[in-house]
């Protein structure tokens, strides 16, 4: 037991364990570590056999728009190798961020107190589902969207071959910024828990937010309006989703807080 200077009683995280040396936290987590890369390794050796299926899959949304004769193209002699390669690559991080995310958890679970730790799990899982939800809101609607704009507004007589690396690079960057803007709600409720705002300052703060989601999904989208607007309003509601939960989160905070104080 710590005593604050309220006279406040509060037990620490995990004190009824001695505390690690320094050696001892390093070897931690280089174990964590070398778990999480072995993960990605695991899921690039299951992934790789069928990378080239899984690029014809992934650019799917772009091939069925092209014209009736046209289809992508390789403009390097090593692109058919390396543009597979590296959506295999890509993608193994990707399932593999559970695994990831899990060992960071367990290393810094210890010394989290017994109502964060309640708090913190639940907010791990949801962030890894709302990066993949973002992926596949990106791969699902936005992406037969924005191709659509692009192969309808170019000029008459212009062939469309576009370049399966310059393609892989592009939908990384989107399925990146999707799944990062679905992470709103998550940065949300952090930031009301740390103190570092409050819900009724951020609904305060809405018409700023608005316009912040618009000129955002205008840097991280293609410059169109479809896109732009598909990135923008995701972002808004997931931000005021994010207040919602965020109230809720810290009225379980300040009820863990009155139930410890009442039990000491």
């Amino acid at each position: 037991m710590t005593t604050q200077p309220d006279g406040k009683n509060t037990q620490g995280p995990d004190e009824t364990q001695p505390e690690m040396p320094l050696v001892e936290h390093l070897l931690e987590l280089r174990n964590r570590l070398l778990k999480m890369v072995l993960a990605v390794i695991i899921c690039f050796a299951a992934i790789y056999p069928f990378a080239n299926e899984l690029y014809l899959l992934i650019s799917q949304p772009l091939r069925d728009l092209l014209p009736v004769g046209q289809t992508m193209i390789a403009t390097d002699i090593t692109s058919p190798f390396f543009a597979p390669l590296k959506l295999a690559l890509v993608l193994a991080v990707f399932v593999a961020i559970p695994v990831i995310l899990y060992q960071l958890w367990s290393f810094i679970a210890p010394g989290l107190y017994a109502h964060e730790k309640k708090l913190a799990f639940p907010l791990l899982f949801t962030s890894v589902v709302l990066f993949y939800l973002g992926a596949a809101f990106a791969y699902f609607v936005v992406f037969p969207l924005v191709f659509g704009f692009f192969t309808a507004i170019g000029p008459e007589g212009i062939v469309e071959l576009p370049d399966i690396t310059s393609y892989l690079n592009f939908v990384l960057k989107m399925f990146f910024a999707f799944g990062i803007a679905f992470e709103i709600p998550i940065a949300t409720i952090l930031l009301i828990l740390t103190g570092a705002t409050t819900p009724e300052d951020l609904a305060a703060k809405r018409p700023y937010i608005v316009v912040g989601c618009f000129v955002i999904g205008m840097l991280l989208t293609p410059p169109d309006i479809i896109s732009q607007t598909l990135l923008a309003l995701p972002m808004w509601l997931l931000f005021e989703l994010g207040i919602l939960f965020g109230r809720l989160a810290r009225r379980e905070v300040k009820d863990a807080d009155a139930t410890e104080a009442s039990g000491e």
